[in-house]
């Protein structure tokens, strides 16, 4: 495995218009891509300005060294010490969030919270912040792929599907290249439109996203299809796990006969209204099983089964193995 260095300036005082400082807290298995995202607009902001307007320092829990998710290890200038005035903490995260949330961690990030301290959470951080009690009532957004778990086990968030969120002094992107757009929204706000959009031409990244893009390709474009019809009967599905919606209803309220909802299903997705419902459902009981605590016979209810067994039998045909076994291999977040 490959050791990433860097050069990180000295800890001193500095005039009122020193460079800002971003303090990246790398936990065990973060996402390299995430943290890459986040880290190199501001070093490309520094490289086109001519000069230093951000600064870095990157620490973990030992103080040593990181390991992210792809296997290389990055070296670390240091352990959970006090910010200074001024300074934005960003809480890299990745594979098995929960278990690399330790207690040392969420009390060190209270405290700075109660300091004051801007602190934001890329790709399954935000998971973290929430732990720490840090998102309660707060606007917050996390990978698609844990949204399921996360919104089952922190209620008190307000959870929104979009690539970044701003909330006060609180920052969340939801993983993946959505932290360029969220770093590009500060340099843009830092240092005007013209350096971000410099920044984002030397990244080719060509699209800048807004806090009301979406994470994940809408349905149509998802699908391949332009059937307005179709886009709505899924939305539908999706928004009502729960409490499933009977296809021929489905059908109804889409100004559909039952016949015509099944041949566009077949026509576009290549499965019936039925199939795919329930495919969606255990998509989400699958997450659950792995992001949450949650019962089995929770996990049911919640993605629309009726009993425990209908529940097994049905995840059992799709992912092979029973949801009790799924939990007992189960890693969480």
């Amino acid at each position: 495995m490959s050791d990433i260095q860097h050069a990180t300036p000295p800890d001193q005082p500095a005039p009122d218009d020193r460079p800002q400082r971003y303090v990246f807290l790398l936990l065990d298995r973060f996402t390299m891509v995430s943290f890459a995202a986040a880290i190199e607009p501001l070093r490309l902001a520094n490289r086109i300005a001519g000069r230093e307007l951000y600064v870095w320092r990157l620490i973990g829990e030992d103080a040593q060294a990181a390991t992210c998710s792809n296997g290389a290890r990055v070296m670390l200038d240091g352990g959970l010490a006090d910010t200074a005035r001024g300074d934005t903490i960003l809480v890299c995260g990745g594979v098995d969030v929960a278990r690399a949330t330790s207690r040392p961690v969420l009390a060190w990030l209270r405290r700075e919270a109660r300091r004051g301290t801007r602190i934001g959470a890329l790709c399954t951080g935000a998971w973290v912040l929430a732990e720490a009690g840090l998102l309660n009532g707060r606007r917050c957004t996390i990978h698609w792929e844990n949204q399921d778990g996360f919104a089952e086990e922190f209620p008190d968030v307000i959870l929104i599907r979009t690539v970044f969120v701003e909330d006060g002094n609180r920052l969340t992107a939801a993983g993946g290249t959505a932290a360029i757009d969220l770093m590009l929204r500060q340099i843009a706000r830092d240092h005007g439109n013209e350096l971000a959009g410099r920044v984002a031409d030397q990244m080719i990244h060509t699209a800048i996203r807004s806090e009301d893009d979406h994470q994940r390709i809408s349905m149509p474009s998802r699908i391949g299809a332009r059937h307005p019809r179709l886009a709505q009967v899924v939305a539908r599905m999706e928004a009502n796990i729960e409490d499933p919606i009977s296809p021929a209803v489905l059908a109804i309220e889409a100004g559909l006969s039952p016949r015509q909802l099944e041949r566009l299903f077949a026509r576009y997705l290549g499965r019936s209204p039925k199939r795919y419902y329930m495919e969606i459902r255990l998509e989400r009981a699958h997450n659950l099983l792995a992001q949450t605590e949650m019962s089995v016979i929770e996990i049911a209810l919640a993605c629309g089964f009726s009993s425990t067994a209908h529940f097994s039998k049905c995840y059992r045909a799709t992912y092979g193995n029973t949801p009790y076994r799924r939990r007992g291999g189960a890693g969480g977040g």
